[in-house]
């Protein structure tokens, strides 16, 4: 037999189309389509034939991602190709990422920015895409229009979104990001800045308990479809509890309902209504500690509460409430 111990070997690759020949010292390159390999020693030769071109080293890298977003601090034009009418007030819109192979570059809990002059004012909004950072191509933004003299409170309506309504397929708009104080990594593990100037903070839960308001759906739509669309490796528990005025302003009722019935045992979805219908089988009324403690998960090390709506909504009836119920400081996060 070859004695192989105290041996200097090197590996030579003689590939099959080109006749050329490559010496890799020290190293044994692996084999895929349309390759010979020769591995020569100190004492004697050793010839591996293959039908395969040889991957080397580590094996063919993955190829890299085409990503939008790539400075947080640079505006990036992008150009509205779809338009879709969801109800009266809430549309879909779709902008067009630079090629179809790009990404967005979004990290799952961040967010981007919407830069636009409107009667001659910069006027800058947040918003969280409904498609995941994994669509190629394009994203989507789920928005309801604020338009003029329907809510007392804002007889101008909402600007930005007004803005948005106004647009044709082809208009650019400019968008910026990512940001944020929150990243979730999967399989419960979260950075989380207490503030913007303080670093990340690592966080691993088991259980996710989420409390919406109206548009402040987005964030959570983007983590629930994160965990659930990779549920084989993602044991994360959720549940959430939407808050609306009525039951029109559902935002993404469908696609939210569709995800807990395909996970219903990983997902809990729960309603409640300002004003509900009379058939109404979910809550009705505020945000309050009977509804978070029976239909979220009790407080404990291993469970994160996120919430997003209308600071008073936060303010007034989440925090006291998940006081009430035991909830300490880091275990609460408010986008």
């Amino acid at each position: 037999g070859f004695n192989w111990s105290g041996r200097f070997f090197q590996t030579l690759v003689v590939d099959s189309i080109t006749g050329r020949f490559q010496l890799f010292p020290n190293r044994i390159a692996h084999v895929m389509v349309n390759t010979t390999m020769l591995i020569v020693g100190g004492g004697g030769a050793i010839i591996l034939l293959s039908v395969a071109v040889y991957k080397l080293f580590w094996g063919s890298r993955k190829p890299k991602r085409l990503v939008t977003l790539q400075d947080a601090n640079v505006k990036y034009p992008l150009r509205l190709v779809d338009k879709e009418i969801i109800s009266h007030d809430t549309r879909r819109f779709r902008f067009a990422l630079p090629s179809r192979d790009h990404v967005l570059g979004l990290p799952v809990g961040q967010h981007i920015y919407l830069h636009a002059r409107i009667d001659g004012d910069p006027v800058v909004r947040p918003y969280t895409p409904t498609t995941s950072d994994e669509q190629k191509g394009h994203f989507d933004l789920v928005i309801k229009v604020y338009f003029k003299n329907v809510h007392p409170k804002f007889p101008d309506g909402g600007k930005m979104s007004q803005y948005l309504e106004s647009l044709k397929e082809g208009d650019c708009v400019d968008v910026r990001g990512p940001s944020g104080r929150l990243v979730y990594e999967g399989s419960g593990q979260f950075q989380i800045r207490p503030d913007k100037k303080s670093p990340p903070v690592a966080k691993r839960v088991r259980r996710v308990a989420m409390i919406a308001g109206g548009t402040g759906i987005t964030p959570m739509y983007q983590l629930i479809q994160q965990v659930l669309g990779h549920a084989d490796t993602d044991k994360t528990q959720l549940a959430l509890l939407f808050a609306n005025q009525t039951e029109q302003d559902i935002l993404l009722r469908d696609e939210l309902e569709q995800l807990r019935d395909s996970k219903p045992s990983q997902f809990k979805l729960w309603y409640t209504l300002d004003r509900p219908p009379e058939d109404w089988r979910y809550s009705s009324g505020f945000v309050n500690s009977e509804m978070i403690g029976e239909h979220l998960f009790p407080p404990g090390e291993d469970t994160l509460v996120l919430m997003c709506g209308p600071p008073p909504m936060i303010n007034f009836a989440c925090m006291p409430s998940l006081e009430k119920l035991g909830f300490k400081p880091d275990m609460l996060f408010s986008y």
